[in-house]
């Protein structure tokens, strides 16, 4: 006896109200394009459950895909049957007996109210089927094998087999946000978490040849393909930031050079934002772990867009971040030896504590703002999409 469908749960899309039938229609629609390589899938959208009818397919590539789909809490490999109750007693005991175990436990439950028999009921006449015909013995509290059944108005669905998938909202029904790549361990996790909550990425990396190499660029789209995972198609703007870089360090001290930068950056992912029609811009940083990431130098460089600026991992601790990233696969990219523009550039003695007015003063010497807006007028762009794996 195998499996026919797999079934979809929203989990914390669940709490969602009058707007909860929008986050589906997202959802459904991010499923069909994440299992768009499988051929003869068939879809049901419930308000509560999504159904992927596999028509013979192989469940097992499609349940590892599914769970990298944000908006899925969980999923359960399921036969949808006859909810007669004759009928029910026969396949619960030819699939039981496929599983291996020595313990089992019965969890039915009546979603169609109409059903003859309540949940407590089906428990006890499926339970007693199962102890007639084999050895297993019923443990309510720690068992081998959960053997489910859910009665619904379209039939009954059983399932032994849940997996855990990565939870959050669809992607996209967050809108879309500016994120600050810089190929290093954090900005990819940060991604990740942002995407993991329904929020699409674009990506701007600064770029500064011939200081960095170009295998900067080959690292980033390594790693946006491993995102694409989570986001099918993804679009990095490389901006060139080679004479912001050098005019900032003829006319600054050198200690408030990694301020200054900071400070241009922001400056450039929010002019680029609302030329795109984006509304936030987000970073990979965290709180203490680097110069530039204590809360006086984050309040001087915030000083200078009016935009939100997310940070997933604020709060994290590097340990954490490494984890994520080993997780998601990101980890042994980022830690090739290709240096990005903060690197390369570094002060070996940066301020901690940088101040407002001297950020202001080193900045009046040069003309920054037209920099800026010629290296917005110079930007690469690349889309980074799934389709490219297969050339």
């Amino acid at each position: 006896m195998t499996y026919d469908h797999i079934m979809v749960r929203f989990g914390e899309l669940s709490t969602k109200g009058k707007n909860k039938k929008d986050f589906i229609r997202v959802l459904a629609r991010n499923i069909k394009s994440a299992l768009s390589e499988f051929d003869g899938l068939e879809f049901d959208v419930k308000f509560d459950h999504i159904y992927v009818k596999l028509n013979g397919q192989d469940y097992a590539p499609i349940v590892e895909t599914l769970k990298d789909v944000s908006g899925i809490h969980s999923l359960s490999l399921v036969l949808k049957t006859s909810e007669d109750i004759e009928n029910l007693k026969k396949v619960c005991l030819e699939l039981i007996k496929q599983e291996d175990g020595k313990t089992f436990k019965v969890h039915a439950k009546r979603s169609n109210k109409a059903y003859p028999l309540i949940s407590d009921q089906i428990n006890r006449v499926i339970a007693g089927e199962i102890l007639k015909n084999t050895s297993l013995k019923v443990d309510v509290h720690n068992p081998d094998i959960l053997l489910s059944i859910e009665i619904r108005q379209e039939g009954a669905y059983v399932f032994t087999k849940t997996f855990k998938a990565s939870g959050g909202y669809p992607l996209g029904v967050g809108g879309k946000i500016m994120h600050m790549l810089s190929g290093g361990i954090d900005s990819p996790v940060a991604a990740y978490l942002l995407m993991k909550r329904g929020i699409s990425i674009e990506c701007i990396h600064f770029a500064s040849p011939p200081y960095t190499n170009i295998g900067v660029i080959d690292k980033l789209k390594d790693l946006l393909s491993k995102l694409n995972k989570y986001q099918a198609k993804i679009r990095l703007n490389i901006v060139p930031f080679t004479k912001l870089q050098e005019e900032i360090y003829r006319v600054s001290d050198e200690s408030y050079a990694i301020t200054l930068m900071r400070r241009m950056m922001f400056r450039l992912a929010s002019k680029l934002a609302q030329r795109r029609n984006i509304v936030a811009i987000s970073s990979g940083e965290s709180v203490g772990q680097v110069a530039s990431q204590t809360l006086e130098s984050m309040s001087v460089i915030n000083d200078v867009t009016n935009m939100p600026v997310l940070r997933p991992l604020i709060t994290s601790d590097k340990v954490d971040i490494i984890d994520t990233a080993r997780k998601i696969d990101t980890y042994e990219i980022s830690i090739r030896p290709y240096e990005d523009c903060c690197t390369i550039f570094a002060p070996k003695n940066p301020k901690t504590k940088p101040s407002l007015e001297k950020c202001l003063f080193y900045e009046s010497k040069f003309d920054y703002e037209s920099m800026i807006e010629e290296a917005l007028d110079n930007i690469e762009v690349m889309y980074i999409s799934k389709e490219e794996e297969l050339f």
